[in-house]
């Protein structure tokens, strides 16, 4: 049948954007070098490993008027490690209410310990994804954040 036709460039036929166009920011539109900028973005994303929120919030303070790219990802990753942040305090907070209940408070503790587990996991591997991506300058979503930073 052929190829279907071509949609509004930067897209898919979905209409999804693709390639460093994702997100609607692209390398080279702040006064940063591409490769400062890629920089820039990786660490927004992995220091949030390392330093929760704090990471990325230094790094987007300091670079967010330098770079579009910048401040895109560096508040994509804020926005990240506040919504882990705050999941960590309402696990721990329901883990630690539960253990006053005899034998359904250590089971819900045990579940609750897990989940708490699974966040950090979670947290890593989506830190490292957004990092991998910023550094090919592709603008990168995570797939769950609350945006309070907008």
């Amino acid at each position: 049948m052929g190829e279907p036709p071509a949609g509004p460039e930067g897209s898919t036929g979905g209409g999804f954007p693709t390639g460093s166009a994702a997100g609607g920011v692209t390398l080279g539109q702040g006064s940063l070098a591409e490769s400062d900028e890629k920089m820039m973005g990786l660490l927004a994303h992995i220091l949030g490993i390392f330093a929760s929120f704090v990471g990325p919030l230094i790094i987007w303070l300091i670079k967010k008027d330098q770079s579009p790219f910048v401040d895109d990802q560096g508040k994509e990753a804020l926005n990240f490690q506040i919504t882990i942040a705050i999941a960590y305090v309402v696990f721990f907070i329901l883990t630690a209410v539960v253990q006053i209940i005899p034998v359904v408070g250590a089971i819900i503790g045990c579940v609750g310990a897990i989940a708490l587990l699974a966040v950090g996991i979670l947290m890593i591997v989506y830190a490292i994804i957004g990092g991998m991506k910023a550094n090919e300058g592709v603008a990168y979503r995570y797939p769950f954040a609350f945006r309070f930073v907008k």
